[in-house]
């Protein structure tokens, strides 16, 4: 007699290589289409050896329960069905058909890896904390950034800052920056960080006084405001490069580059420094 015809809810033994998230998610979205939906999940997870197969299985007979599974490795997914087939228990393989429609079609065969797509969510979670941080320590807005950050990037007004942190976010760095302004002293927290965590980007002067003056009149603002003068240029830079200077952190050159190539120079200091 079946769990339904006893009034017992249904047993499910969810099965996985892995943690058996989507394993879970199938078998609650099945049990949600019978009356209310009630069943009991058993998860057992990170099953990567043949020899645990047939406890489990022979325990799901007990409880005259179902299996659901995700089992990447070929070995795992035969000894599984066998064993279920052997004690007359429904066992459903999410993963296999897939696989071999996949490798059917492209000719490829699957890495057999177990845990690739949960390694692929730690990532996609890595690079949106490291945009957040971007976002919330850019400019100058907190300086606890700057002991929580990987990488502190140092310039002037236009020189790009903001861009390359947020380029490094995806890469999932986390990266704060930091505007030189001679009226404003500098973090002294900046002074401690290890060199290989601090970048400074510096510009052509003439170079920035067009940027400048460009930014100000799409900001409907006079072109000859102080900001993008010559002689406030001037003094910003000579100041910017001072405060490098004792620092003693690598300085690049930004001028006529695009982001991604500051980034990957910015990149090739921080991992440097880290061997």
């Amino acid at each position: 007699m079946s769990p339904l015809e006893t009034g017992r809810h249904p047993v499910i033994y969810i099965i996985s290589d892995s943690i058996g998230e989507t394993a879970e998610l199938v078998g609650r979205a099945a049990a949600s289409q019978f009356d209310s939906g009630n069943a009991e999940i058993r998860r057992v997870p990170y099953v990567t050896h043949p020899e645990e197969i047939p406890e489990i299985v022979a325990q799901a007979a007990r409880d005259a329960g179902i299996i659901i599974f995700t089992l990447v490795m070929p070995h795992l997914r035969e000894m599984l069905l066998k064993e279920a087939h052997r004690h007359g228990l429904p066992a459903v393989d999410i993963l296999g058909p897939v696989l071999e429609a996949l490798e059917g079609v492209t000719g490829r065969k699957p890495r057999f890896e177990p845990g690739l797509m949960r390694k692929v969510d730690e990532e996609y979670f890595r690079r949106v904390e490291a945009i957040e941080f971007a976002v919330k320590y850019d400019d100058g807005k907190d300086p606890r950034g700057i002991t929580e950050a990987d990488i502190v990037v140092l310039g002037v007004s236009r020189t790009g800052k903001t861009p390359l942190c947020m380029y490094l976010a995806h890469k999932r760095i986390k990266a704060a920056n930091i505007p030189l302004v001679p009226e404003v002293p500098v973090p002294p927290e900046v002074f401690s960080l290890p060199l290989n965590q601090v970048v400074g980007l510096t510009i052509q002067h003439d170079y920035l006084v067009t940027i400048r003056r460009e930014r100000l009149k799409t900001l409907g603002l006079p072109a000859e405001a102080e900001y993008a003068s010559k002689e406030r240029v001037e003094k910003e830079l000579a100041y910017a490069e001072e405060v490098m200077c004792r620092i003693g952190c690598a300085v690049i050159d930004v001028t006529g580059k695009a982001v991604e190539e500051t980034a990957s120079k910015v990149l090739e200091i921080y991992y440097r420094g880290r061997r």
